[in-house]
């Protein structure tokens, strides 16, 4: 069975406290993603994703400066590299995550997210029933 290690995305770009709201917009504009970790001298504090800013920021009539620990999520679910993509995904499925940060000692290391288990054709069977699973469900509307 695969470890979380060989399919993650070890080239995670990352904000920190001092970004803005607004400054992590650009950036997920920029790298084109849905989704920035929030590291504090390389521990990692938090998550925002783009739903974040739309519902925490906007919706609330935020501005771009607010300061990302306003709206970023800090009670994250998280995963060791050495976990097993069967664990993951069970992890994913149970807690309705997208993306799921990689971390060691507190420390990023990577990020798994659907996509990751999506192009892997060694992944484990399980693994892809729970991650069918999520996406029928958040996109369906239930739950994101």
């Amino acid at each position: 069975m695969e470890q979380i290690r060989e399919i993650m995305t070890d080239n995670v770009d990352s904000c920190t406290l001092l970004d803005n709201v607004f400054e992590v917009a650009v950036k997920m504009k920029e790298l084109n993603v849905g989704a920035i970790p929030i590291v504090d001298q390389d521990k990692l504090v938090g998550m925002i994703t783009d739903r974040d800013i739309v519902v925490r920021g906007v919706a609330e009539k935020h501005p771009g400066s607010t300061k990302v620990e306003d709206i970023m999520s800090n009670n994250l679910i998280t995963i060791s590299p050495d976990a097993t993509t069967k664990e993951a995904a069970k992890l994913m499925s149970e807690h309705q995550i997208r993306r799921l940060p990689v971390v060691e000692s507190d420390k990023l290391v990577g990020i798994v997210s659907l996509g990751d288990f999506a192009i892997r054709e060694q992944t484990d069977d399980q693994a892809k029933a729970a991650l069918t699973e999520i996406s029928e469900t958040n996109y369906n509307g239930v739950q994101h």
